[in-house]
C-alpha cells in the first residue's frame, strides 16, 4: 500500500477492548506547524477519577484507527474528537468508547488525540489535517470521500463546530499533497458541546461562521448542563441559515456522560443519533 509522504507508525496500544483498533496514524509528517514543544509520546495524567483515562499533554498528534466488521461497514468515517476543556483529553470514555459504538453501525472512526493543553489554534489545524489525511486515503480503507463526518464532545464539540465553519480557512502551510483535498466535514454530531455562546449576551461565539454551506448537523444536550446554551445557540444559527439541524435537550443528565450505562442521557444520544444517521448520510 502506497502512502505517499503521510507517516504511519503501527503501535501497541492498549485499547483491545474497545472495538477493533487497527493503527496509529501521526498525522504531521515532519514538524507539526506552530508547536513550540518538540514530538514526544502523549502524556497520560494521573487523574483518572470517574473511571476514565485523560491525556494530559500532546505534541504529536495522532488518529487511532477503528474498523467496522466487514459485514456491517457502510463507507462512512467520522473523526471522533474527544473532549476535556482543551485541557486534556478524556480519551476511552469521549473517543475509545465512541468508536466502539461507531464501528457497530457501520461506521470506521478515528479517535484524534488533538493538541492539549490549551493549544486552540493547534487542535484546529490538527482536526483539519485530520479530515483531510482521511479523505485523501479514502479508497485505500474502503470508505467513500464524500461521507466522511466530524464528531464531538464538550470542547471536542467546539472543536468540531470550528472544523465545520471554518474549513475555508488555511490554518498551517500546506506540507504536502494530502493539504489539497477539502478538510469541509460532510456531516457533524455534537454531543454536549461547549465554548459555542462567547458572543454578547452569550450569543453564538464570533469565530463560528455559519452559512448555507454550513454541513448538517446533530445536537444533543441536557437542560441542566451548564454549557447547554452552546447547543441552543448553535442550532438557532444553523436555522437561521437554513441548514438542516436536529436538536435534542432532556430535562437531566449534566455533563461528561459519554454513552456510559447508568445515565439516561448516555444511553438516549446514540440511539437518537443512528436514527438521524440513516436519515442523513445517505
Amino acid at each position: 500500500m502506497k502512502w505517499r509522504t503521510l507517516v504511519i507508525v503501527l503501535m501497541t496500544v492498549q485499547i483491545a477492548t474497545f472495538g477493533q483498533a487497527t493503527d496509529t496514524l501521526y498525522i504531521w509528517p515532519d514538524k507539526v506547524p506552530g508547536e513550540a514543544v518538540p514530538k514526544h509520546s502523549a502524556v497520560i495524567s494521573s487523574n483518572n477519577g470517574g473511571n476514565t483515562t485523560r491525556i494530559a499533554e500532546v505534541t504529536n498528534p495522532v488518529l487511532v484507527r477503528f474498523d467496522p466488521k466487514p459485514d456491517v461497514k457502510n463507507k462512512g468515517a467520522f473523526v471522533v474528537c474527544p473532549g476535556g476543556g482543551y485541557s486534556i483529553l478524556a480519551i476511552d470514555k469521549e473517543g475509545y468508547e465512541i468508536a466502539e459504538w461507531l464501528t457497530s453501525i457501520g461506521y470506521t472512526a478515528f479517535v484524534l488525540q488533538y493538541r492539549v493543553p490549551q493549544k486552540q489554534a493547534g487542535a484546529l489545524m490538527d482536526v483539519q489535517r485530520s479530515i483531510r489525511v482521511v479523505r485523501s486515503h479514502a479508497s485505500d480503507w474502503q470508505l467513500d470521500k464524500d461521507r466522511i463526518g466530524v464528531m464531538g464532545f464538550s470542547a471536542g464539540g467546539s472543536l468540531s463546530s470550528r472544523a465545520s465553519t471554518l474549513y475555508s480557512e488555511q490554518t498551517y502551510p500546506a506540507q504536502d499533497a494530502i493539504d489539497t483535498v477539502s478538510c469541509k466535514p460532510d456531516f457533524t454530531m455534537l454531543i454536549y458541546p461547549a465554548y459555542l455562546d462567547k458572543g454578547e449576551n452569550r450569543s453564538l461565539t464570533p469565530e463560528l461562521k455559519v452559512d448555507k454551506n454550513t454541513p448538517p448537523m446533530f445536537i444533543f444536550a441536557t437542560a441542566d448542563d451548564p454549557y447547554s446554551n452552546s447547543a441552543l445557540v448553535m442550532a438557532t444559527a444553523l436555522r437561521d441559515a437554513k441548514v438542516p439541524v436536529e436538536l435534542h435537550i432532556l430535562p437531566k443528565g449534566g455533563h461528561g456522560y459519554g454513552l456510559r450505562k447508568g445515565s439516561l442521557a448516555g444511553e438516549t444520544w446514540p440511539v437518537l443519533a443512528e436514527k438521524w444517521l440513516k436519515r442523513t448520510d445517505k
